[in-house]
């Protein structure tokens, strides 16, 4: 049976019958009273929701996630998973449970038929451990450790600085909240996805307001690019605008606007997008520049409409309006950046330049992957 003749299953509820109907079993008869999270958290498609059959092609299937405490993590983790190894069935609902083995020139886990022990996807480790690799955050053993070390913003029991938080990519930060937990018999898991939920206050402000002056910056390009006779580069600035009105308003919505594969996928979840993806469209489809800054005349419009509605700052006039002496029509979305900023009281993010978390001015997989260099980073921007 290949892939295509298969019944397509989204990945998380591959992953709840994984879990429900062969490893949970497994646990109750040779782990009793063991405490453990069963989940699908991390990377992958299926825990943002957005996996189709075309998933199944790599790095999808039976996976699960189990979180044990730290000291049963290194007394059984390795048990366990010989255990799984042996027990688990060869496939669920028609789908291997076995992952070729990975090879260093193709490390990318590809599902596949086996008649011997299965080489699962079933991965066993503590939650402290999981959050350090996936976030580069350390999660306190005690309560009130954070604050020991002098932390003290919301996520208080990770002990998370405002600088923390600028330094965690949005797209690690949506796999870590969101997938699935299908049992915390430990808590940890909870806590953690709890806190992580979504950003302190004063964070969001500041993000919100570091979004709106990315758009500032480069509002008049679209006009400028195809005065000089460039329409291709006016096109191009217009995309990259819509993707910035984009994940302001996933931002404004409180959601962790993902990376770009997914990006427009997640927008046109939001109950906004509705109205405003007719006008988005038509900014990056156009081919005359006047039509594009119109199309982008009337998102900026929309967009500060949904900010002044959001309360999180004093309003701000969202209409569009001439740049300085030159005949463009932009938004000056400066305006809503500084109202935003003056509402901060944090001394980390008061006074800090608008330049906000890593990937709103970074996006290198390579680099976001990093944790170690992009808390570098962050920290050298002040």
């Amino acid at each position: 049976m290949t892939t295509h003749d298969r019944v397509f299953l989204p990945g998380l509820e591959l992953s709840r019958i994984l879990y429900e109907e062969a490893v949970r079993p497994v646990l109750d008869a040779e782990c009793p009273g063991l405490r453990y999270a069963a989940a699908r958290v991390g990377a992958g498609s299926e825990v943002l929701g957005f996996d189709t059959a075309r998933s199944a092609d790599h790095e999808w299937g039976p996976r699960l996630d189990l979180f044990l405490e730290p000291a049963d993590a290194a007394a059984h983790g390795e048990r366990i998973h010989r255990l799984l190894a042996e027990r688990l069935p060869k496939d669920v609902r028609g789908w291997p449970t076995h992952f070729r083995h990975a090879d260093p020139a193709d490390p990318v886990g590809h599902m596949e038929p086996t008649e011997g022990p299965v080489y699962h996807r079933v991965a066993v480790r503590d939650v402290g451990g999981w959050v350090h690799e996936h976030l580069g955050i350390r999660v306190p053993r005690t309560a009130g450790e954070g604050e020991a070390h002098g932390r003290a913003v919301a996520g208080e029991g990770l002990g998370m600085t405002a600088r923390d938080w600028l330094a965690l990519p949005q797209q690690r930060l949506a796999e870590a909240t969101g997938g699935a937990v299908f049992h915390d018999g430990v808590g940890a898991l909870t806590r953690v996805r709890r806190e992580l939920a979504w950003y302190p206050d004063e964070v969001w402000r500041y993000l919100l307001a570091c979004q709106w002056q990315r758009i500032s910056q480069e509002e008049a390009f679209v006009g400028r690019c195809a005065e000089v006779g460039d329409e291709l580069g006016s096109a191009v600035v217009a995309g990259r605008l819509v993707r910035d009105l984009m994940r302001l308003c996933l931002l404004l919505a409180r959601r962790y606007p993902p990376y770009s594969k997914w990006l427009g996928s997640a927008f046109a979840r939001l109950p906004e997008a509705a109205g405003l993806l007719p006008t988005l469209r038509g900014a990056v489809t156009a081919t005359d520049h006047a039509v594009r800054e119109r199309r982008l005349g009337d998102a900026y419009e929309a967009v500060g409409a949904l900010q002044n509605r959001s309360g999180l700052a004093e309003e701000v006039d969202p209409g569009r309006r001439p740049y300085h002496s030159r005949p463009f029509q932009v938004l000056h979305a400066e305006r809503f950046a500084h109202a935003l900023a003056r509402t901060l009281t944090d001394p980390e993010l008061r006074g800090r330049p608008l330049t906000g978390s890593v990937d709103q001015w970074a996006d290198s997989t390579d680099f976001l992957a990093r944790p170690g260099a992009v808390r570098a980073a962050v920290d050298a921007l002040g």
